[in-house]
């Protein structure tokens, strides 16, 4: 398969490497500013891993017309503009695939949604999402992840494709429910860095058990399914999430509770909001992320706010 992977960071580049590794012609794209794509067109190395000379690097954007399938893997919140980008090249009969996790602040939109409002019909889209970390993949260790897309003949296509010794993939069945679950988990992600920071790392449990029934009820009111919460792009991606060293989001909420500086705000910062504004929009209650917006947009002291979360009225553990 002729690839075109557009973002060279972290995820980007790993992806890079494994389709490469598995015999597919791949081709990164980054932008002539960026520093991480420089450091490629220099040594072919980053912090990570190396690319082989097999790999074809460019920051010309026009190399998306060679490409049949186009996988971008860049910050949620940059998908539209990079849209209005790719417009001028009139794509079509191409298949899109979203390695990337989040909802666009101010419309809720789902990233499948903002690539469809911005292509021609005769493109096709699909998400890539699940557990993992781009430090064990490179180091061999394996995982499963999810390919869903509306149409079923793309999802095949593409999880034939891309499986590898590396990956199992599976084949998802709720593009509502797993991309909303893979966005979710950031946040829940955050709130368990918030725990570690206080020494409260008991409390995962409960972060975790509350989290997906929160989660859950979300995705059936937007239409989705509520299994899909309990899946491999949400629970599922827990371990790698919630615990792990290698966690961005994770590390994010535990510098934040510590008062330490952190580089980079994670993916979770921005989707919080996003998930409250569909919460208001479909009338879920959705304490969790509640408490995460309170935190890092209200400057609430995070005990206080996680001492709030465990008051809240007693119910029986299965209630909602």
């Amino acid at each position: 398969m002729n690839i075109c992977v557009i973002g060279c960071g972290r995820w980007g580049s790993l992806i890079t490497w494994y389709l490469d590794r598995i015999g597919h012609h791949v081709t990164l794209y980054g932008r002539s500013s960026s520093k991480r794509m420089q450091a490629f067109l220099a040594t072919r190395k980053n912090d990570l891993l190396a690319l082989p000379l097999s790999v074809t690097l460019t920051t010309e954007l026009s190399a998306v017309n060679e490409a049949e399938t186009v996988i971008i893997s860049i910050g949620s919140q940059g998908l539209q503009a990079l849209m209005e980008e790719l417009s001028v090249y009139q794509l079509k009969n191409k298949t899109f695939v979203l390695c990337m996790k989040g909802l666009e602040i101010g419309t809720g939109r789902r990233l499948s949604e903002i690539a469809k409002d911005n292509l021609d019909a005769s493109n096709h889209v699909a998400v890539w999402l699940g557990p993992g970390h781009v430090q064990e993949f490179y180091r061999g260790v394996p995982n499963c992840m999810v390919i869903d897309s509306d149409d079923e003949d793309t999802k095949r296509r593409l999880v034939e494709s891309f499986s590898g010794d590396l990956i199992r993939f599976y084949y998802g069945n709720d593009l509502i429910g797993n991309e909303i679950g893979a966005a979710a988990k950031n946040v829940v992600g955050i709130a368990a860095g918030l725990l570690d920071g206080l020494h409260l790392g008991s409390l995962k449990g409960a972060l975790m058990s509350r989290g997906t029934r929160e989660v859950a009820r979300l995705i059936c009111a937007l239409g989705g399914k509520e299994l899909s919460a309990y899946g491999l792009c949400h629970l599922g991606d827990y371990e790698a999430t919630v615990f792990s060293k290698y966690s961005h989001n994770r590390q994010f909420g535990e510098s934040f509770a510590k008062g330490e500086p952190y580089h980079d705000l994670a993916e979770g910062y921005y989707t919080v909001r996003a998930m409250l504004q569909l919460g208001e929009k479909y009338c879920v209650e959705l304490p969790i992320c509640e408490a995460v917006y309170r935190i890092l947009y209200e400057n609430a002291a995070p005990g206080d706010v996680l001492r709030d979360l465990l008051d809240r009225g007693l119910k029986g553990e299965f209630e909602d």
